[in-house]
């Protein structure tokens, strides 16, 4: 495995790649009178085509725009101050994703709750919430449960194990986000032009190829499920162009090897048992009908949003503009606080915190392309 991706970094192998897509875009280029654009939906994707150099060796020939695939930077504002109050509560146990410690709430961040002595605690491997659970029979152990197809299935193999052991001190705070709802907003909406989708790959893993067939069969837009690593960002991107020029309309999957036709059907089956569609909010954005994946009524017991009674405020408003970044809008560095009140020592919207936030990408390996 280490030297098959060795290989897909390989000078040899990328150099020609990427001199192969500068050529189909000027080939687009000359067809259509303008750069072609695609949208990389994951976050993973936004940071590794900016710390692979990719995006700015072709930066002038193809507009890559950021999306909304970074689960920390759409959960809305109202939902992190709800979390932050969540945890000032007493005889309380926060567990969660590192990124979201150091995510602008209205008033405070998780850490500044955390250094005032607040129980929270940052988890590797998130089923490790269920044994502090187990291990805290006396206090409320909560999971802040983000993410998108690629983390859900964690969050009900935790209720699982939690069902499993008898545990009754353990819950989730549900603010999930799904893939299709969001790209459909985008595409419905007409805010930004788009020529195709790089299409995450460890979601697809899960949601499988089929999965995106109404990008096709519904709005005439084309998708290539891709990794992360640099062969595989430049070959999905080149086949977009490829599709484009001629005239093609396709969903193109580049890791047949671990992406099936169907995707993940045991996994499928867990998300059925326990889950049900419900709306979310979404940041910059607001609500999306059945955009995120909540408890079915009979494993309320875990639902801490069902457990917990939380009010907060109207959020705090700020010059931030991370949901224009999110929806594809703007870059980074047409927001007036990039690079100057915000930056990652003093974050002031998730987009600066998270690891597969745009501006963190922008700020640590695309400043000088400016």
């Amino acid at each position: 495995m280490l030297e098959i991706l060795k290989q897909s970094n390989n000078p040899e192998i990328c150099k020609p790649l990427a001199e192969a897509v500068i050529q189909k875009a000027k080939e687009f280029q000359h067809k259509f009178g303008r750069k072609p654009a695609f949208m990389e939906v994951c976050g993973s994707h936004t940071m590794s085509l900016a710390r692979t150099g990719v995006k700015s060796l072709i930066m002038e020939d193809v507009n890559l725009i950021s999306g909304p695939g970074c689960p920390v930077c759409v959960t809305d504002q109202k939902s992190i101050d709800a979390m932050i109050a969540l945890a000032e509560g007493e005889n309380r146990i926060i567990c969660t994703f590192g990124d979201m410690m150091r995510v602008p709430g209205s008033n405070k961040t998780l850490l500044d709750s955390k250094i005032s002595g607040k129980d929270i605690r940052v988890l590797y491997s998130p089923v490790d919430a269920v044994k502090v659970a187990e291990e805290n029979p006396d206090k409320e152990v909560i999971f802040l449960g983000i993410g998108f197809e690629t983390t859900i299935p964690i969050l009900t193999l935790m209720i699982g194990e939690a069902e499993n052991r008898g545990i009754k001190n353990f819950s989730i705070w549900m603010a999930t986000k799904l893939v299709e709802p969001i790209l459909r907003y985008l595409l419905d909406s007409g805010e930004v032009h788009l020529d195709g989708f790089l299409l995450p790959g460890h979601v697809s893993i899960v949601i499988g190829e089929d999965s995106y067939q109404y990008l096709v069969d519904d709005y005439h837009i084309s998708g290539v499920i891709t990794g992360f690593e640099t062969a595989d960002l430049l070959s999905g991107i080149y086949k977009l162009i490829d599709l484009a020029v001629n005239g093609k309309v396709a969903i193109e999957n580049n890791l047949q090897s671990i992406v099936s036709k169907t995707g993940n059907q045991v996994i499928h089956q867990w998300l059925n048992k326990y889950l049900t569609p419900c709306e979310e909010a979404w940041r910059g954005i607001g609500v999306i009908p059945n955009s995120g994946l909540d408890f079915k009524s009979e494993y309320d017991q875990f639902n801490a949003k069902k457990r917990f009674t939380v009010k907060v405020g109207e959020p705090r408003k700020t010059k931030c503009r991370c949901g224009e970044v999110i929806r594809g809008l703007i870059s980074p560095k047409e927001c007036p606080l990039f690079g100057k009140a915000c930056n990652p020592m003093n974050p002031i919207g998730p987009c600066m915190v998270s690891a597969e936030g745009s501006c963190a990408a922008y700020y640590h390996y695309m400043r000088e392309s400016f």
